[in-house]
């Protein structure tokens, strides 16, 4: 499985910004599906899950009602819109998954093999 993540970029305080993830090397579909970040000299954390067909999702405390997950099982393709943005949440951003056909999968970072580059978010005040 590969995941190739995009959409990062320096933005002010308040502004917003759209995260995208292809994937591929899987049947996208069967898959549960997360975003997580990661600060240099911190753990990877739990941002955001979605459930294979969409009708679950979840979030961190700390993005909830600000952070919205979507995905397009026919684009194979994983979605995070921010809004809101703070220099709290400058990261950067990998998304991952897990074959899960009900609920949302781990939140645990340790829970998931390979991952890919990822993609800066940096946040300026």
């Amino acid at each position: 499985v590969q995941f190739s993540e995009s959409g990062g970029g320096l933005v002010q305080a308040g502004g917003s910004l759209r995260l995208a993830c292809v994937v591929s090397g899987v049947t996208f579909k069967n898959y549960a599906m997360a975003w997580f970040r990661q600060v240099p000299g911190q753990e990877r954390e739990f941002v955001a899950g979605i459930s294979w067909s969409s009708g679950i999702r979840d979030y961190a405390d700390s993005v909830k009602g600000r952070f919205t997950i979507s995905r397009n099982n026919n684009e194979d393709a994983l979605y995070l819109q921010m809004d809101m943005l703070t220099p709290e949440d400058t990261a950067v951003y990998y998304c991952n998954g897990e074959e899960r056909m009900f609920g949302v999968g781990s939140r645990k970072p340790g829970d998931f093999g390979s991952w890919g580059q990822g993609t800066q978010v940096t946040v300026s005040s």
